[in-house]
């Protein structure tokens, strides 16, 4: 029984000896996968939306001690870039490859059907999870994923593009782009699930990921105390909406009293004391599309400074619950063996739009805001109430010292902290680094500190090169070289490229943000060469590292160089057909899982269907009829529920009565009642919609129609529908059968509100027919028992 267990490679021959009975063979076991003696930890810590001047270490107000300390313990960079964009920035991150050669050109909800576009990262394109799980690491992903097809994200799957399929064991956190704070759209490994608790029981989502983050890490390292793991660690911070309890909040009280110019310039001046910027920089003018704070009225800058309270309150919180993630591997000795990375996606947001927001969807749907509406707010930002994003200005303020900001390839909105900390690996602590780097360099990087070549192939598939280049170089030594020579940018239409210290941007066309919003502007050809010949700016980075000096003038041969250049690093990688369409992407058509049909079926007791996956009702005609059994003394509760507070619609029962309620982006509310109570036994209960317009979308309408309830093929309530959700049905909540998932579609019932009775199925047909045109099918369904 004290034998020495024999253990072999898998894949080679049996070592051992198979005799006739036990007693005359010799065992042998196929060995596990085991990391190289003394392999670090790896954390991979990604935010949301968090500019170059919003953290404390990188000279803002805000207070970010748990950020502070790993930058006093390691390294600063000063020079690091992404993409512009969330999904495009986080495939690069976590393959080593540039956005458009993992197909990503932009978040996957806008993908298109060209090379590049589709939003599907191919598997030649390993993920860092997948190298690193088969050189013995456990590998757990933990809050925001974003790399999946939006069109594949449901319970049908495929499965294989979700975190588990691409090399991680463990998953818990959501798959889309953003979610509520208080009510977030959870999945926890290949399922979806409920929040463990609600708003009112204290819940935030900040918490939640820093627990399962500890539980994860717990789990693994109780039965494997010396195996290393990979944590790729992404809050849904500080992408909005803003949510934070209001005591964090409130700790900002009157810091941002004075606007964000007087933000900007003490930043900047922070930034110069630090090192951040060099001194002699200069910042770049006034931003034309931000109002001057001293112009705004009084009770526009009140609105605006508790917008950046709230902001920061979330902030400082969400550090402070990543706080409690080092904390824990602090406490059982392993963050000194931690290699941690720390980075934004992109800049500061601008998706709050000149105002600010108390819901996010007006944007994406292009319906204006309405100050009123949001001064009315003022108190309860912050709460899950509202949806909310701050004025940008503070996008602006955010970004300093550079122009512009998230979506756009000015510094802005590409080049973002990065701090790195490896107590046991990196001699220098608390130092600057200013070498070019860009998001595909962390894959090599990581690689190399392990001593761990790129596989060639995984699982099967050839691998293709990785594209980045290693800066291990720099982490211990301040003067060594820059190995990144060159990178493109394109983000919807805007461009640049970055050589040798030479920066060439050209923006994309059209009217200012301020006006266009998020539509972006499609060219022609004719009109893309005429941008080419006159559109390009220059800037010499190497000494101008804030973009304030455009010298396209005094060096042309340097700008057609860079455009030439640029031209042909879009070919090696992808980037063509340029398209400069920004929320008009939304509603591409592109593959449905199950198939473009006319008509949808949904049952009670499953799982939600996100919003790419769900029916298409927007700006159509349409019938829900839901086939039910109502008991004796009546039931309550929703048939059918798509979206949440911020837009969507909802068929339920309350008081016996059959209600509709369409959520026009939280600014208005349809609500249609029956006239007569719900009756018992089975009967079909639908509401009817009849598109009676067109839409006007570029100016957040959607077809105005009738919508009228029936019982059975009778009409029992009719209302006029003016207006409607244009483009997007809602962030977060998605279609649910049965109850109604996440923040409440309407004040009229609480989360879940399950219906009481019972639910057969529930029928949405997009056909365009009548409820006149489904009676025999309603005389069948009444007919089954």
């Amino acid at each position: 029984m004290n034998e020495k267990l024999i253990e072999y490679p898998p894949g080679t021959a049996f070592p051992g000896t198979i005799g006739r009975t036990v007693d005359e063979s010799t065992p042998a076991w196929p060995a596990p996968l085991r990391a190289k003696e003394g392999a670090p930890n790896v954390l991979i810590i990604v935010l949301d939306d968090t500019g170059f001047g919003q953290l404390g270490c990188y000279g803002s107000p805000i207070r970010t001690p748990n950020l502070d300390r790993l930058a006093e313990g390691g390294l600063r960079y000063t020079n690091m870039h992404t993409t512009a964009l969330c999904s495009p920035t986080r495939s690069c991150i976590l393959t080593g490859r540039n956005h458009h050669s993992n197909n990503m050109a932009g978040i996957t909800e806008i993908s298109t059907g060209y090379p590049g576009y589709s939003g599907s990262i191919p598997f030649e394109n390993g993920f860092l999870s997948e190298m690193l799980l088969q050189n013995g690491y456990n590998t757990f992903a933990v809050g925001k994923w974003h790399l999946t097809p939006a069109e594949q994200i449901s319970a049908a799957g495929p499965y294989e593009r979700w975190p588990l399929g691409r090399g991680f064991e463990r998953f818990y956190g959501f798959l889309g782009g953003d979610t509520h704070q208080y009510y977030p759209d959870l999945a926890h490994d290949n399922h979806t699930i409920d929040p463990p608790r609600t708003p009112e029981e204290g819940y935030t989502l900040n918490e939640d990921l820093a627990d399962r983050a500890i539980g994860f890490v717990a789990d693994a390292k109780q039965v494997a105390p010396d195996r290393p793991f990979f944590m790729y660690y992404c809050t849904g911070a500080m992408h909005a909406p803003h949510h934070v309890p209001r005591e964090w909040a409130d700790r900002y009280r009157g810091v941002f009293d004075d606007g964000w110019e007087a933000y900007r310039q003490r930043v900047f001046a922070r930034q110069k004391e630090l090192g951040i910027v060099p001194e002699g920089t200069d910042l770049p003018p006034h931003d034309p599309d931000v109002p001057r704070w001293d112009a705004l009225p009084e009770k526009e800058r009140r609105l605006y400074a508790r917008m950046m309270e709230v902001f920061a309150g979330f902030l400082e919180h969400t550090y402070h619950h990543i706080g409690r993630v080092l904390d824990y591997l602090e406490s059982i000795g392993e963050l000194e063996k931690t290699l941690v990375m720390v980075i934004s996606d992109n800049g500061a947001s601008a998706e709050g739009g000149p105002t600010g927001s108390v819901n996010e969807n007006r944007f994406f749907n292009y319906v204006p805001e309405s100050l009123e509406d949001n001064l009315a707010a003022l108190d309860d930002l912050g709460g899950p109430k509202y949806f909310n994003h701050y004025a940008w200005g503070w996008t602006w303020a955010g970004d300093t010292p550079f122009r512009r900001w998230k979506r756009e390839t000015y510094r802005g909105g590409i080049s973002d902290p990065f701090i790195v900390h490896w107590p046991r690996g990196i001699r220098a602590k608390g130092k600057i680094r200013t070498q070019y780097a860009h998001a595909i360099d962390i894959v090599p990087t990581v690689l190399e500190v392990l001593g761990i070549r790129p596989p060639a192939a995984i699982r099967g598939v050839t691998q293709s090169p990785i594209e980045g280049v290693s800066f291990a170089g720099s982490l211990d030594d301040a003067a060594a070289p820059s190995r990144h020579a060159t990178q493109y940018y394109e983000m919807i239409g805007h461009r640049s490229l970055y050589h040798k210290g030479w920066k060439a941007v050209c923006p994309w066309p059209g009217p200012s943000f301020a006006e266009s919003g998020p539509f972006g502007q499609p060219i022609s050809a004719e009109k893309l060469r005429e941008l080419d010949a006159k559109g390009w700016e220059l800037y010499h980075v190497e000494t101008d590292v804030t973009e304030a000096h455009n010298v396209a003038g005094e060096y042309p041969e340097v700008l057609q160089e860079l455009v030439t250049l640029w031209y042909a690093e879009a070919g090696r990688y992808h980037v063509l057909p340029i398209d400069g369409r920004g929320v008009q992407r939304f509603a591409d058509p592109r593959p449905e899982i199950g198939g473009e049909r006319a008509r949808y079926v949904y049952f009670p007791g499953t799982q939600g269907v996100p919003e790419n996956t769900a029916v298409k009702v927007l700006n159509r005609s349409h019938v829900i009829a839901a086939v039910v059994d109502i008991p004796e003394g009546g039931a309550e509760g929703v048939l059918l529920s798509h979206g949440s507070n911020v837009g969507g619609y909802a068929l339920f029962v309350k008081e016996n009565r059959l209600h509709y309620v369409h959520n026009y982006v939280g600014v208005r509310e349809f609500h249609l009642v029956s006239t007569e109570t719900v009756p018992e036994g089975r009967v079909v209960l639908s509401y009817q919609f009849e598109r009676t317009g067109e839409p006007d979308v570029r100016n957040g309408k959607g077809a105005p129609g009738t919508g009228r309830l029936y019982f059975n093929e009778r009409p029992v309530g009719e209302m006029e529908v003016p207006v409607t959700v244009p483009i997007l049905i809602g962030l977060g909540g998605g279609l649910c059968c049965g109850r109604s998932r996440g923040s409440p579609i309407t004040d009229l019932y609480r989360p879940p509100f399950a219906f009481t009775g019972t639910i057969h199925r529930v029928a949405v047909d997009v056909s365009g027919e009548r409820i006149e045109d489904h009676e025999a099918e309603i005389r069948m369904a009444l007919a089954r028992q």
